[in-house]
Protein backbone atom coordinates (compact mmCIF):
# COMPACT_ATOMS: atom_id res chain seq x y z
CA UNK A 1 0.00 0.00 0.00
CA UNK A 2 1.11 3.34 -0.91
CA UNK A 3 2.07 5.83 1.60
CA UNK A 4 -0.10 8.66 0.50
CA UNK A 5 -3.08 5.50 0.47
CA UNK A 6 -2.46 4.55 4.15
CA UNK A 7 -4.09 7.40 5.47
CA UNK A 8 -6.73 8.71 2.88
CA UNK A 9 -9.36 10.35 4.23
CA UNK A 10 -7.58 11.40 8.06
CA UNK A 11 -6.40 15.11 6.59
CA UNK A 12 -10.13 15.77 5.86
CA UNK A 13 -11.78 14.33 9.33
CA UNK A 14 -9.11 16.32 10.90
CA UNK A 15 -9.66 19.51 9.20
CA UNK A 16 -13.56 19.38 9.93
CA UNK A 17 -13.50 17.69 13.35
CA UNK A 18 -9.71 18.14 14.61
CA UNK A 19 -10.58 20.82 17.54
CA UNK A 20 -13.20 18.62 19.09
CA UNK A 21 -11.03 15.89 18.94
CA UNK A 22 -8.46 17.53 20.29
CA UNK A 23 -10.47 19.07 23.20
CA UNK A 24 -11.86 15.60 24.06
CA UNK A 25 -7.73 14.61 24.19
CA UNK A 26 -6.74 17.03 26.08
CA UNK A 27 -9.40 16.41 28.71
CA UNK A 28 -9.23 12.78 28.71
CA UNK A 29 -5.18 12.67 29.00
CA UNK A 30 -4.85 15.76 31.48
CA UNK A 31 -2.09 14.64 34.95
CA UNK A 32 -3.06 15.59 37.56
CA UNK A 33 -1.48 18.75 38.88
CA UNK A 34 -2.78 20.32 35.67
CA UNK A 35 0.43 18.88 33.51
CA UNK A 36 -1.02 17.90 30.21
CA UNK A 37 1.35 15.79 27.58
CA UNK A 38 1.20 12.63 25.55
CA UNK A 39 0.12 9.13 26.64
CA UNK A 40 3.13 7.00 27.22
CA UNK A 41 3.77 4.45 23.68
CA UNK A 42 5.07 4.79 20.68
CA UNK A 43 4.36 7.58 18.08
CA UNK A 44 1.51 7.39 15.39
CA UNK A 45 -0.35 4.86 18.13
CA UNK A 46 -3.58 6.82 17.02
CA UNK A 47 -2.92 6.25 12.92
CA UNK A 48 -1.27 2.84 13.22
CA UNK A 49 -4.62 1.12 12.08
CA UNK A 50 -6.10 4.05 9.87
CA UNK A 51 -6.02 2.11 6.48
CA UNK A 52 -8.32 -0.07 8.50
CA UNK A 53 -10.80 2.24 9.35
CA UNK A 54 -13.78 1.56 7.34
CA UNK A 55 -16.81 3.38 8.84
CA UNK A 56 -16.86 5.68 11.56
CA UNK A 57 -13.69 7.08 11.61
CA UNK A 58 -14.31 9.95 14.77
CA UNK A 59 -15.61 7.06 16.87
CA UNK A 60 -11.90 4.95 15.85
CA UNK A 61 -10.18 8.28 17.34
CA UNK A 62 -12.18 8.85 20.12
CA UNK A 63 -11.81 5.19 21.17
CA UNK A 64 -8.35 5.40 20.51
CA UNK A 65 -7.92 8.45 22.81
CA UNK A 66 -9.79 7.17 25.06
CA UNK A 67 -7.33 4.04 25.32
CA UNK A 68 -4.52 6.11 25.34
CA UNK A 69 -5.63 7.43 28.29
CA UNK A 70 -6.41 4.35 29.96
CA UNK A 71 -2.38 3.45 29.33
CA UNK A 72 -1.22 6.96 30.90
CA UNK A 73 -3.46 5.99 33.72
CA UNK A 74 -2.12 2.85 34.32
CA UNK A 75 1.47 4.38 33.69
CA UNK A 76 0.87 6.99 36.76
CA UNK A 77 -0.42 4.13 39.10
CA UNK A 78 2.98 2.16 38.52
CA UNK A 79 4.82 5.98 38.65
CA UNK A 80 2.95 8.34 41.27
CA UNK A 81 3.18 12.04 40.87
CA UNK A 82 3.23 14.45 44.21
CA UNK A 83 -0.06 16.30 43.42
CA UNK A 84 -0.41 19.99 44.81
CA UNK A 85 -3.32 22.29 45.33
CA UNK A 86 -1.21 25.72 44.45
CA UNK A 87 -3.27 27.76 42.02
CA UNK A 88 -6.99 25.93 42.64
CA UNK A 89 -8.49 28.49 45.05
CA UNK A 90 -11.62 29.95 44.07
CA UNK A 91 -11.29 33.39 45.39
CA UNK A 92 -14.89 34.39 45.99
CA UNK A 93 -14.60 37.71 47.59
CA UNK A 94 -12.55 38.54 44.26
CA UNK A 95 -14.30 41.19 42.03
CA UNK A 96 -15.47 39.26 39.02
CA UNK A 97 -12.72 39.97 35.69
CA UNK A 98 -12.99 37.28 34.07
CA UNK A 99 -10.28 35.19 36.09
CA UNK A 100 -13.04 33.38 37.88
CA UNK A 101 -14.07 31.11 35.21
CA UNK A 102 -10.33 30.50 34.25
CA UNK A 103 -10.31 29.19 37.50
CA UNK A 104 -12.98 27.44 37.31
CA UNK A 105 -12.12 25.53 34.29
CA UNK A 106 -8.85 24.81 36.07
CA UNK A 107 -10.66 23.65 39.21
CA UNK A 108 -13.02 21.23 36.72
CA UNK A 109 -9.96 19.88 34.88
CA UNK A 110 -8.32 19.02 37.76
CA UNK A 111 -10.95 17.34 39.75
CA UNK A 112 -11.65 15.51 36.02
CA UNK A 113 -8.20 14.45 36.31
CA UNK A 114 -8.75 12.58 39.78
CA UNK A 115 -11.03 9.84 38.38
CA UNK A 116 -10.64 7.12 36.58
CA UNK A 117 -10.25 7.33 33.17
CA UNK A 118 -13.75 5.53 32.40
CA UNK A 119 -16.02 7.69 34.64
CA UNK A 120 -13.69 10.61 32.98
CA UNK A 121 -14.62 9.64 29.69
CA UNK A 122 -18.25 9.44 30.53
CA UNK A 123 -18.50 12.44 31.58
CA UNK A 124 -15.80 14.45 28.79
CA UNK A 125 -17.83 13.13 25.87
CA UNK A 126 -21.61 14.12 26.73
CA UNK A 127 -20.71 17.32 28.61
CA UNK A 128 -17.85 18.80 26.92
CA UNK A 129 -17.99 16.81 23.30
CA UNK A 130 -22.13 16.98 23.26
CA UNK A 131 -22.55 13.27 22.69
CA UNK A 132 -25.52 11.28 23.40
CA UNK A 133 -25.31 8.92 26.30
CA UNK A 134 -26.17 6.16 23.24
CA UNK A 135 -22.99 7.85 21.33
CA UNK A 136 -20.53 7.66 23.83
CA UNK A 137 -21.29 3.92 24.70
CA UNK A 138 -20.97 3.27 20.80
CA UNK A 139 -17.15 4.88 21.83
CA UNK A 140 -16.33 3.54 24.44
CA UNK A 141 -17.67 -0.06 23.28
CA UNK A 142 -19.46 -0.34 26.42
CA UNK A 143 -23.70 -0.51 26.99
CA UNK A 144 -25.47 2.35 27.89
CA UNK A 145 -25.94 0.83 31.38
CA UNK A 146 -22.13 1.23 31.85
CA UNK A 147 -22.36 5.08 30.47
CA UNK A 148 -25.30 5.92 33.06
CA UNK A 149 -23.86 4.07 36.10
CA UNK A 150 -20.15 5.61 34.99
CA UNK A 151 -21.94 8.79 34.84
CA UNK A 152 -23.15 9.15 38.32
CA UNK A 153 -20.43 7.57 40.15
CA UNK A 154 -18.45 9.98 38.56
CA UNK A 155 -20.39 12.98 39.19
CA UNK A 156 -20.23 11.66 42.61
CA UNK A 157 -16.62 11.66 43.22
CA UNK A 158 -16.11 15.20 41.54
CA UNK A 159 -18.83 16.65 43.64
CA UNK A 160 -16.53 14.88 46.35
CA UNK A 161 -13.10 16.54 45.15
CA UNK A 162 -14.93 19.82 44.74
CA UNK A 163 -16.35 20.28 48.23
CA UNK A 164 -13.51 18.87 49.88
CA UNK A 165 -11.60 22.25 48.79
CA UNK A 166 -14.96 24.13 49.37
CA UNK A 167 -14.55 23.30 52.82
CA UNK A 168 -11.20 23.21 52.86
CA UNK A 169 -11.06 27.05 51.82
CA UNK A 170 -13.72 28.67 53.80
CA UNK A 171 -12.71 31.41 56.20
CA UNK A 172 -13.71 30.59 59.58
CA UNK A 173 -17.02 31.29 60.48
CA UNK A 174 -16.95 32.93 63.60
CA UNK A 175 -12.50 33.88 63.84
CA UNK A 176 -13.63 36.02 67.00
CA UNK A 177 -14.82 32.61 69.33
CA UNK A 178 -11.42 31.32 69.67
CA UNK A 179 -10.67 33.97 72.52
CA UNK A 180 -9.47 36.58 70.18
CA UNK A 181 -10.86 40.36 70.68
CA UNK A 182 -11.36 43.07 68.16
Amino acid sequence: MRPEERFKGLDVLVADRGGALLATATLACRKPGGRGGPAPGRPGTANRHWHRVRDQPEIYLRRTIYHLAVDQWRYRRRHPVVLSRAGTDLDAAAQPDGTDMVHLRLALIQGLAQLPPRQRAVLVLPYWDQLSESEAADVLGCSLGTVKSSASRGLARLREVTTAWAIESAPAENPLANGASS
